[in-house]
């Protein structure tokens, strides 16, 4: 799509600063946006998102937008809790090719399970202060959707993608990849940003595992990670010694009652749930 107006342009007319009780922090570079894009699509295999529903969060003066309206979307629904960007959204509603929902709602409030779309993709720069509780969300509610491209922190997806025996690995990680597929497609130096972070950036893309865990286990592996982790240092036989049969349960899942919580892979504490 070929846009009237610049990124720049649009946020001097709207007299747009970024609001740092919002977490925002905005991207006003469309080379930058649209490439964000592009490397989705390409680790995805697809060529556009025309199969597709789109949901953003966040979407400040519309750069990702533009960028996910330029892959023609079966269609677009945003939740955008700052009315000034509501405005922009709506001059982007105005020329979009799919048709477009504008959401004036807290993120944070909004359950995706009500929403109509049946081929979900997520695309988000996520407002940094709610990231992670959108992401453990929707990581609860993946029957609908089909991937999700989503900015955070750099330190926030390092805890995403640890591996075991690692400083960074914790619940997160071990939620997040025993639900789907995580890669990493790019990150992002704060000058990206207006105004710039003191922190970079990391892109990444979610892809829901076929043979993922129900609700109800994920929540048990929520319960056995927050004991286990709350106490990282300890061997999980005093960590979780409140947990009953842990003995058996450790057996089955080949686990030491000597190991610690960052030295168990997701899929034994996955099997130490089931039971």
């Amino acid at each position: 799509m070929i846009f009237e107006k610049s990124l720049r342009q649009t946020v001097e007319e709207h007299g747009l600063m970024a609001k740092k009780a919002l977490g925002q922090n905005f991207l006003l570079d469309q080379n930058v946006t649209d490439k964000i894009i592009r490397l989705s699509l390409e680790k995805q295999n697809l060529k556009d998102l025309s199969n597709f529903d789109v949901l953003e969060i966040g979407p400040g003066p519309g750069g990702l937008t533009r960028a996910v309206l330029s892959a023609t979307p079966k269609s677009l629904t945003v939740i955008e809790m700052d009315e000034r960007c509501v405005e922009i959204m709506n001059e982007l509603k105005g020329i979009a090719p799919c048709p477009m929902e504008i959401l004036n709602a807290d993120a944070l409030t909004v359950d995706i399970a009500t929403l109509r779309s049946q081929k979900l993709q997520i695309v988000s720069n996520l407002p940094y202060n709610i990231s992670v509780p959108l992401l453990t969300g929707w990581l609860e509610k993946t029957d609908k959707i089909e991937a999700m491209t989503l900015m955070f922190q750099k330190e926030v997806a390092d805890r995403i993608c640890a591996p075991i025996k690692t400083k960074d690995y914790g619940r997160l990680s071990v939620l997040a990849q025993l639900v789907c597929d995580v890669q990493r497609l790019w990150t992002l130096n704060p000058e990206c940003f207006v105004p710039a972070p003191k922190v970079q950036s990391t892109v990444l893309l979610f892809k829901p595992l076929k043979d993922r865990p129900t609700n109800g286990v994920l929540q048990k592996v929520e319960k056995l990670t927050l004991a286990a982790f709350s106490q990282r240092r300890k061997m999980i036989r005093q960590s979780l010694k409140n947990v009953p049969n842990l003995e058996n349960l450790c057996l089955k899942a080949g686990v030491p009652l000597t190991a610690r919580a960052e030295e168990i892979t997701p899929q034994q504490y996955l099997l130490m749930a089931i039971g």
